[in-house]
């Protein structure tokens, strides 16, 4: 990364007609060597900073996301990402901020990284009064620091007339567990600063784009963004477990707030916030009769579709995939170690009568219940061994069934297309999840013979079982994907990075490329650099893009392709 050599000169504090100048600290091989008067001025320390540990200067908690950006900076691998840290100050609670990065000559230390913490991003001196201005406008709850309850549902209304680009919504209710018993135990007022606790603890476990307000007395409401319901489960138990791991020091006390959580997901393109909120708040009182102190997901506590509205989506996805509307898009994997290696992963979309676009949340299921992902699969392979003729990626992933994997016929039906398509079989990878490697006996034998014929494989969601390690040494691999609910957590969990950096290097050792899944944040990229994963994928590398087939042969390609094989083969719903 190329950045102008800086002035020698100290940093002088503008006055109050000019704009402030940025906070920047130079670092050699860990230790601060230098630091601008805006620096010390906002963070404190002044002459006492030359020669600490930089690591010394912010929280723990971002302290892994640190190091790895550190690292990757230094390797000119890093590409000015703003990192979220908490700055320390002496006498004064840290400050939660953005620090950008950069590689650059110093003189008189030389090659230096230069610590940044931009103008725009620093506390402004009349903080407190933009904070009771906001207080007084009824919109941020002063011991929180979250929406308040009116806020809060004006926003939701806002945020669900946009439409979703990806993934799940999901209303959460979070209630704190015997809150009245930590109330007679350390005074009302003291235990405002266990709900300023907890809520700080909330928010850490919460992307950018998501939403989290106050609903009222010790209940929380949240909108999450999810890439899928396992996302959302891990996210909750998480929460769980740190707020039960995590005490207080209040008065003498020591307190633990405990919390119980109901999710409920909202179907793509509703704005009926009461009802989703009525579903969560329904689950969250069913976990807190079974004991609170733990999450509950309405996909988990009670049965799936059926009835008319199931013959209606049935109907829906066979006539799709007569009139070939589904579409594929594709998400751009990025390598960690620089360069594009041109590997993309494929998605679906379901088009409807009216050519709107349906996201899989809403057909997957129903199409998995009565036996038509087979069908589903098959045009997914046809469309990507087209798109891999056409365009030569270097590897494409395309996914797999577990009723695709127990499929006796797909293996004689993929020869076909791929002698139709001529594709390189090398430039397509095939994919299952962990679950389906894990407890399908053929998923072995499957792996084994496409990767003969020079088709390449990999397991996704991988590490979310008791035998990942295990699968690493049976199944013959090219690729693991870290499962997207590690990854969300990762930069705020020690146990995870543990976990990750294991699989990371068994599959190192095993000559097994790996492939984090559903990367969202600069902070989550640099420690998944620290632990040694090569590639990430997530919307913080791209969001998908669609596909687009010539028009002279593709389209018409693939609309024969893939009616042969799955008109013949469209069955009728299992029984429920």
């Amino acid at each position: 990364m190329s950045e102008p050599a800086p002035s020698t000169e100290p940093h002088e504090v503008p006055d109050a007609s000019s704009r402030p100048a940025d906070a920047i600290i130079q670092v050699q091989e860990g230790i601060v060597v230098d630091a601008n008067s805006t620096w010390v001025r906002l963070f404190g320390a002044g002459s006492e900073l030359i020669g600490q540990p930089v690591m010394d200067l912010f929280e723990e908690t971002c302290r892994p996301a640190l190091k790895g950006a550190l690292s990757a900076c230094l390797q000119g691998r890093w590409s000015g990402h703003a990192l979220k840290a908490g700055v320390l100050r002496t006498d004064r609670p840290a400050v939660s901020t953005e620090v950008v990065l950069g590689l650059a000559e110093y003189a008189p230390y030389g090659l230096c990284i230069q610590l940044t913490v931009p103008a725009a991003r620093h506390e402004p001196p009349d903080e407190h009064r933009r904070i009771e201005k906001l207080e007084q406008a009824a919109c941020i709850d002063r011991t929180t620091g979250l929406l308040h309850r009116r806020e809060l549902l004006e926003t939701l209304r806002s945020r669900l007339a946009v439409a979703l680009q990806g993934g799940v919504r999901c209303l959460a209710l979070v209630r704190l567990d015997g809150f009245a018993a930590i109330e007679r135990e350390v005074g009302a007022t003291a235990s405002e600063e266990v709900l300023a606790h907890f809520a700080t603890l909330l928010k850490e476990t919460l992307h950018p784009s998501e939403i989290a307000g106050r609903f009222g007395g010790v209940r929380f409401l949240l909108l999450l963004q999810r890439g899928n319901e396992r996302d959302l489960t891990a996210w909750a138990q998480l929460l769980v477990a740190q707020a039960a791991r995590r005490s207080l020091r209040v008065r003498d006390k020591t307190v633990t707030a405990m919390c119980t959580i109901g999710l409920a997901i909202l179907p793509p393109g509703s704005t009926n916030i009461d009802s989703g909120i009525a579903a969560a708040a329904e689950v969250c009182a069913r976990a807190m009769q079974r004991g609170g102190n733990q999450a509950l997901a309405a996909w988990d506590a009670g049965g799936g579709a059926g009835g008319a509205h199931e013959e209606i989506w049935i109907k829906r996805i066979k006539s799709a995939l007569l009139e070939n509307r589904f579409r594929l898009v594709k998400q751009p994997v990025a390598s960690l170690g620089g360069g594009d290696p041109r590997m993309f992963d494929v998605l679906l979309r379901m088009l409807d009568n009216q050519g709107k676009e349906v996201l899989p949340g809403e057909f997957l299921p129903a199409a998995e219940r009565n036996g038509l992902l087979k069908n589903i699969d098959r045009w997914v392979v046809a469309a990507s061994l087209s798109f891999a003729a056409q365009h030569r990626p270097a590897c494409l992933f395309v996914r797999l069934s577990k009723e695709t994997v127990q499929d006796a016929s797909f293996l004689a039906w993929l020869d076909g297309h791929v002698r139709s398509t001529r594709a390189d079989p090398q430039r397509v990878c095939f994919q299952v999840t962990e679950a389906v490697g894990a407890a399908q006996p053929q998923a072995r034998a499957l792996a084994e013979k496409l990767r003969q014929w020079g088709f390449r494989f990999a397991l996704e969601s991988f590490g979310s079982g008791a035998d990942s390690p295990l699968l690493l040494e049976s199944m013959p691999l090219d690729f693991v994907k870290i499962d997207g609910s590690l990854v969300q957590a990762l930069s705020r969990d020690k146990e995870i990075q543990q976990r990750v950096r294991a699989l990371a290097e068994g599959a190192a050792g095993r000559g097994i490329r790996t492939i984090a899944e559903r990367v969202e944040d600069a902070n989550t990229m640099a420690v998944l650099w620290q632990l040694g994963i090569e590639y990430i994928q997530g919307y913080f590398v791209n969001a998908p893009e669609e596909v687009v087939l010539k028009a002279d042969e593709g389209s018409a390609r693939l609309r024969s392709l893939s009616e042969t094989a799955q008109v013949r083969s469209l069955g009728e719903p299992r029984s429920r």
